[in-house]
């Protein structure tokens, strides 16, 4: 009778072991994954330097290579050599342009005083006419260089817009990662000839990662965003770890369960895509499973 006894208290209290062990059942499920980005070449041209490899971590905005600008420098150089022709060319129809003037100044006393001559009938209505036709030509001759100045002067901000091009595109031959980031891919090699628009690179910034989470219509209401939420990952093979996360995203629209859940009667249901930012501290790893208990 005893012995019975013992039995069903250990068997009681075995029971309510097992029932104080009992895990707490999460609310979603989903993958860990970054903002990524691709950086791309914007000139064309054999890449002459590119310091970085995939792993490497940037605490700041760097350059870490350059695409060959020398075609770009020699032409530029070009140019400037033009320019300063043309700017020579500005000062001498500065200077006929001055004599001209005089001229008009001087003609214009010379009419004043046959004016008066002709007043007193000193001279002829000829000597006015005269006088009065030399004035118009060197107006005319005024007009002129100013439209010929005018001309120039085009000239010379067209070169410098041809310049600004040129320094534009030798300050896009820098290969530079943006910001703080961590080098996700590497496409291109030193010595490899790319164009505009070659992809040579994918960042992301690892300080942070988003676990994309799919939830049920009827777990939608209870959802928010900036709500804080419990975030599980696998600290051991039978431990977990709990974090903390944020939601930042809420899908708009209804979407089937993706393929990589696992059951196929979850695979049919409708589901929302949820997005939770969490902070990572480097235990976080792309593509690793997590769980969302809200």
């Amino acid at each position: 009778m005893k012995r019975t006894q013992l039995f069903i208290v250990f068997a009681l209290a075995a029971l309510a072991g097992a029932c104080g062990t009992g895990e707490e059942k999460s609310d979603a499920y989903g993958n860990f994954e970054a903002v990524d980005y691709v950086i791309s070449a914007e000139n064309s041209g054999k890449i002459m330097a590119l310091n970085l490899e995939e792993g490497d971590v940037f605490s700041e905005p760097t350059m870490v290579g350059i695409i060959d600008t020398t075609q770009l420098f020699l032409k530029k150089e070009q140019l400037r050599a033009q320019r300063k022709s043309t700017v020579a060319g500005i000062q001498n129809i500065l200077s006929r342009a001055a004599v001209y003037k005089e001229q008009k100044s001087i003609l214009k006393k010379d009419k004043e005083r046959i004016d008066k001559m002709f007043a007193d009938g000193a001279v002829s209505i000829k000597e006015v006419d005269d006088i009065t036709g030399n004035i118009q030509v060197v107006d005319k001759q005024i007009k002129s260089v100013q439209t010929e100045n005018a001309k120039v002067l085009g000239n010379v901000e067209n070169i410098d817009r041809q310049i600004e091009s040129l320094e534009d595109l030798i300050a896009k031959s820098k290969i530079i990662v943006p910001e703080k980031a961590t080098v996700l891919e590497k496409y291109r090699e030193i010595h490899e000839v790319v164009n505009n628009g070659t992809p040579l690179f994918k960042l992301a910034d690892l300080s942070y990662l988003e676990l994309r989470i799919y939830v049920g219509g009827n777990q939608l209401p209870s959802v928010k965003l900036g709500q804080k939420v419990k975030v599980i990952i696998d600290k051991t093979a039978e431990e977990n770890e709990t974090l903390e996360g944020q939601v930042s995203w809420i899908s708009s629209q209804s979407e089937f369960t993706p393929k990589i859940i696992q059951t196929k009667e979850e695979r049919v249901k409708l589901v929302y895509a949820v997005k939770v930012r969490v902070a990572n501290d480097g235990r976080l790893k792309i593509g690793m499973p997590g769980e969302i208990r809200f």
